[in-house]
Order: C-alpha cells, then structure tokens, then sequence
C-alpha cells in the first residue's frame, strides 16, 4: 500500500484489505478531531495488537459537517477479540477498491490543500469520493520538525 518514494501526482491504485485494530467514533466534526488521536493511539498502543504499519485514519463522511472516523494500526493477523478500555479497541479492516494517492509532504495543517487537489483530480474524471484514508508514513513525535512529515493520502472512490 505504501510505495517506497514519496507520489507527488495523483497515482491510480487498488487497495487490498488488511486486518487492523482500530478506535471508532461516530459524529466527530473537524473541531473534535485532535483529542480523538491522542486518546485512540494511547489505546491502540496498550492494547497489546501486533501492529505491522504505520498508524492510519480512515474519514467516512462529509469531513465539512459529521463523519465516521477509524484510527488505527494494520495488524499481520486479525484481532481476535474487541481489547476493551477507556477506549475499546475493535477489530477491522483497511478498505479495498478502486483509490487515488497523493503523498503530503510537511505539516498536518496544510493537509487539506493535498486533499483538495486529489479530490479536483478525482472529480475531474468523473469519480465519486466514497472515503478518505490518511496513512502516517512518518511517525510524528514532539522533536521532530514538522516539515519533514510524510502522510500518504488515499482517496476512495466509485
């Protein structure tokens, strides 16, 4: 799923899925978003999943008003069983189907000037948009320089 260099034009895929640990929630709105990641990546890491990737989030919805939102980690064998906790952590699955990709290169709050042009590139050729999957490439941390992260942006469509 993860090519080895960074895509800087819009590249045609096919996502497989994969097996994956994930915090859901339902009804988040951009402004809720931040406190959701924090808190579901604590989980996700005292979970004790075999993770086998780099952390993801994958948008259901319109990301303008309410959406659907999965973060996780792909595991190399499903979860059994749902790890309960402040935050459950459930089984699922990464999407598959038919997706456009885009790698973001730099700071998280200039994502959506990435997602713009794949969305525009998308609808240019008469796609519909079904979901958004952003996979952190980089791993962030508090020392690291912002400008140097990698998100690689998938955008599902039909």
């Amino acid at each position: 799923m993860i090519s080895p260099e960074p895509l800087t034009a819009p590249t045609a895929v096919t996502l497989e899925a994969a097996p994956t640990a994930v915090v859901r929630h339902g009804g988040v709105t951009m402004a809720t978003l931040r406190p959701l990641f924090d808190s579901g990546f604590t989980a996700l890491a005292s979970s004790g999943a075999a993770i086998d990737g780099p952390a993801f989030a994958w948008y259901r919805g319109d990301t303008g008003a309410e959406f659907d939102l999965e973060i996780g980690f792909p595991l190399a064998e499903p979860l059994g069983q749902p790890v309960p906790g402040v935050e459950t952590v459930e089984p699922s699955r990464l999407p598959s189907g038919s997706a456009w990709v885009l790698s973001h290169l730099g700071a998280y709050g200039s994502l959506h000037e990435s997602w713009g042009r794949l969305d525009e590139h998308a609808r240019r050729r008469g796609l519909t948009p079904t979901g958004m999957l952003e996979v952190y490439v980089t791993q962030p941390s508090p020392e690291l320089d912002p400008t140097t992260l990698r998100t690689d942006l998938f955008l599902l469509t039909e």
